[in-house]
């Protein structure tokens, strides 16, 4: 069975930016996200593509699917960068919480993630759902189909 791991990160983070885009409706962007910058003071302007948001929630997915539950601090420093200073040296920021937050609440809405709590009933981040992981195996599944049009060497990798 194909899965994440199998597959290129950039060309199934776009089938599946697309699949969210077409056909969750939950994921939306709010009306404020084309006016804010995506890694707080480490850019200077709001991102150029118009679908950065969908962009954003499926690479969401891909890191809650290799990492296991994740909370939303990891993911800041994960979509952080070094902000450039005239005479001091370059400092690394965390990224915007608040762009990351409201995806993972609409991926939860959507029933693709879920709150994962220790014994205490502390949260210790998102995991996905089985729905989740399905949907993420299959995008995957896809992709490497189309991988395997265009370079026939990998077909003996292929699943029937």
């Amino acid at each position: 069975m194909v899965t994440v791991y199998d597959v290129p990160p950039d060309r199934l983070i776009s089938a599946l930016a697309e699949y969210l885009k077409k056909n969750v409706p939950e994921v939306r962007p709010p009306p404020w996200a084309m006016f804010v910058k995506t890694a707080g003071p480490a850019r200077l302007r709001p991102p150029d593509n118009p679908d950065w948001w969908y962009i954003r929630a499926a690479s969401i997915l891909r890191k809650l699917y290799l990492h296991g539950p994740v909370g939303v601090e990891r993911l800041r420093t994960a979509y952080g960068g070094r902000v450039r200073g005239r005479v001091k040296p370059e400092v690394f920021k965390k990224g915007g919480g608040a762009i990351i937050r409201k995806i993972l609440q609409q991926l939860e809405k959507a029933g693709l993630v879920y709150k994962v709590k220790d014994n205490n009933g502390i949260i210790k981040g998102r995991a996905l759902t089985p729905e989740g992981r399905s949907l993420l195996d299959s995008i995957a599944t896809r992709v490497f189909r189309e991988l395997v049009k265009e370079i026939p060497d990998l077909k003996k990798y292929a699943v029937p």
